[in-house]
């Protein structure tokens, strides 16, 4: 029947399995931790923005002059801020001296109300500012064709302008449009009801204003008295599209609002100055703050929220720990893409809900979802005089740092786990690849040390007997084993010899006596050759019971009965019974005066002697004295027997108490010895709860046995 064949997945494949399954979970449980950690500082986030805003409002709170400026409400009006400048705006066309204004520039666009082509689209961004008086407006216009009016041509509607439609300190309404002939100072008029002449033959001075080209049209800058527009601020404004130059018929017509009547009109509204000084030193970089009255008017404003306008670069590799950005970008995109998935934000209605609850005193915090602004925290707090609300503070700011510093994160962290997971790959094969290749040259030299026929080749192996590891410990107890085998293995080999040799001497004494008994013919020869023959039997069932005892001792001690026995008086009469049996033997006995009780079995002790005093004067020098000794130690009893002599081979030292092991080179004696004596020494020793050592002794040379028994309290037998 040939071997069974065991497969199944190498080292090596179990320890990549092992690595992969690391890559994974090594990204995953960062990737929740770092989910937590954003709730974490998105709440952090939206209870700071809160607490900011409590604090912006403390300082509001009871200055009810502040928000006593505006004439009307503007419920109605599209709401067209002037936002407060520092310093007057230069009149030239260009926006770079706008500063942050620009941010707040609106955007107007409607299909055309007078064009014959429905689809026609015009288009214009509007930014209003205000300085001592003035307020200075920026219209920057999409147009793929500008056409300038024609200085012969008296009409003005007939080229690409602008009008304005506002309320004046009369109350009446004005209408002013703003062209040029070409790019360059621009010319206002005053025009009638159909926009198409001047009512007056000179231009309007107090408007003056540039018109530059751009690439995707034109800017207007142009300012316009405050005064001019009444205490309501009507104000409304429309961009004029002429294509053809010839034709000069309108394309269209866009404007601030649509209809005509009073929302054809917007409401300019001022910021407040001085609650635009109080917040501007608040403000910090990615955050809009803006203060709103109790009609929900916007008082004044600064900040922005929006992506990209600064503060914090998505780039980031160059903080990357490792430099491996196009990898980590292809390996990152799943998680990332989970990430926008369970992104946890509670949309909690919008904007205005959050400012009602506010303005009617309650604070707020929300989190809401853009799709061109992305995350966004919005956090109101109400601003409060004497129990009646003036307004409140609006605080928002947007996630993307939080977004970003995940984002970098976790490219770092995949970036980490990927070559840290190689290099752990790469050592671990490595090492599995050597401890695979160790394994093999071990079992390789271990399945060499028995032949095709079950014998030892070797008493001993040589790989890896020398390392320290678990794998060392193996190859030393497997060495161990096998020398234990090849000394029984010899054991066996040479018993046959020694039976042979040990039974021939008795056999031979018993057939000579025999043959001389058939021919004496005297009583007493008979007597003498019967005897010599029954010594003959005695030793071949000597040489049996010594077999028959060595194989069943173990299984004799397990019935014996132990009692309590005074191990002074045992040996003392054992040493008296020595010294009348081997009277050419000097024997010295030493122990305390006082009884030493021990519970043991008194004959298999007196075996356990018979198997120590028969080695120490077999080893013995002639003449020389056999020492015995009985001592105390605690809640021990220690037995020593020495002798002077050879001592035992150093290799034999911590085997000499294992069966079928001797020291005996030559046997001095026509004695049988299987090296079975000192292991009955061992086996009665631990069926008593006790231990036994053996040591050589130096000057003079020889040997030391101690048995270890556990000692009772002292009492009578």
């Amino acid at each position: 029947m040939g071997a069974l064949s065991y497969k199944g997945p190498k080292l090596g494949t179990k320890l990549f399995i092992l690595t992969s399954f690391i890559l994974v979970v090594i990204p995953w449980f960062s990737y929740l931790y770092l989910s937590e950690m954003e709730d974490i500082l998105i709440d952090s986030q939206a209870n700071a923005q809160l607490l900011t805003a409590e604090g912006i409002s403390t300082l509001l709170n009871g200055r009810s002059d502040l928000f006593d400026e505006l004439p009307l409400s503007p419920e109605g009006y599209e709401k067209l801020y002037a936002h407060p400048l520092e310093k007057p705006i230069r009149i030239d066309g260009k926006n770079t001296d706008w500063e942050n204004v620009l941010d707040y520039n609106v955007g107007f666009g409607q299909a055309s109300l007078l064009s014959s082509n429905p689809d026609a689209v015009n288009q214009f961004y509007l930014v209003l500012g205000e300085h001592n008086g003035q307020v200075y407006a920026l219209v920057q216009v999409l147009d793929d064709q500008v056409i300038f009016r024609d200085k012969e041509i008296l009409r003005l509607d007939l080229s690409d302008h602008v009008r304005i439609t506002y309320t004046d300190y009369r109350g009446e309404t004005q209408r002013l449009v703003i062209t040029a002939t070409e790019a360059g100072i621009t010319t206002a008029y005053l025009v009638d009801e159909n926009w198409r002449y001047a009512v007056k033959g000179e231009a309007e001075n107090q408007v003056p204003g540039v018109l530059v080209k751009t690439p995707a049209g034109y800017a207007l800058e142009f300012r316009i008295p405050l005064a001019l527009l009444g205490s309501t601020r009507n104000f409304g404004l429309a961009v004029v599209d002429v294509d053809n130059a010839s034709s000069r018929a309108i394309e269209s017509i866009t404007g601030t609002l649509p209809s005509g009547g009073r929302e054809a009109f917007g409401l300019v509204l001022l910021k407040t100055p001085e609650v635009l000084r109080i917040i501007e030193g608040l403000g910090y970089s990615g955050a809009n703050i803006q203060v709103i009255d109790a009609q929900s008017r916007i008082r004044a404003e600064v900040g922005s929220y929006r992506s990209g306008d600064g503060g914090f670069s998505e780039d980031s590799s160059g903080t990357n720990l490792f430099n491996m950005t196009a990898f980590s970008e292809w390996l990152l995109d799943p998680f990332y893409a989970l990430v926008e998935r369970t992104l946890a934000t509670a949309n909690d209605g919008d904007e205005s809900n959050i400012i009602k609850r506010a303005l009617a005193g309650s604070s707020t915090v929300a989190y809401f979802s853009s799709a061109t602004d992305g995350e966004i925290i919005v956090a109101a707090h109400p601003i409060i005089d004497n129990e009646t609300i003036l307004g409140t503070v609006v605080l928002k700011q947007n996630t993307d740092r939080i977004l970003n510093l995940r984002r970098d994160a976790l490219k770092r962290i995949v970036n980490f786990s990927v070559i840290s997971v190689i290099l752990f790959a790469g050592i671990i094969l490595m090492f599995s690849a050597r401890l695979a290749r160790r394994i093999r040259r071990l079992g390789n030299e271990a399945s060499s040390v028995i032949d095709r026929y079950g014998r030892l080749t070797s008493s001993r192996l040589a790989a890896e007997t020398g390392s320290g590891d678990e794998l060392g410990d193996l190859a030393r107890g497997i060495s161990n084993m096998l020398t234990r085998l090849h000394q029984h293995n010899q054991f066996l080999e040479n018993m046959p010899r020694t039976l042979r040799h040990e039974i021939n001497n008795p056999l031979n004494t018993l057939s000579t006596s025999l043959e001389n008994l058939a021919s004496e013919p005297s009583p007493e020869g008979r007597d003498r050759y019967l005897e010599s023959a029954r010594r003959g039997l005695n030793r071949i069932g000597l040489i049996v019971q010594n077999l028959a005892d060595a194989a069943n001792l173990e299984e004799a001690l397990i019935s014996e009965d132990m009692e309590p026995i005074d191990l002074n008086q045992l040996l003392a009469a054992y040493v008296s019974n020595c010294r009348l049996t081997h009277p050419n033997r000097s024997f010295q006995f030493e122990a305390s005066a006082k009884p030493q009780f021990a519970l043991i079995c008194d004959y298999r002790i007196e075996q356990m002697l018979d198997k120590l005093i028969d080695n120490a004067i077999d080893f013995s020098e002639p003449g020389r004295a056999i020492d015995i000794q009985l001592r105390a130690s605690g809640s021990d009893l220690t037995l020593s027997i020495s002798n002077e002599g050879p001592g035992i081979p150093e290799n034999l030292l911590s085997s000499i108490f294992d069966s079928m092991v001797t020291a005996r080179a030559n046997n001095p004696d026509n004695r049988l010895h299987f090296g079975m004596g000192l292991y009955v020494v061992r086996v009665i020793a631990d069926h008593h709860s006790g231990s036994v050592q053996v040591e050589n002794l130096t000057a003079p040379s020889g040997v030391r046995v101690s048995v270890t028994l556990p000692a009772m309290s002292a009492q009578s037998p």
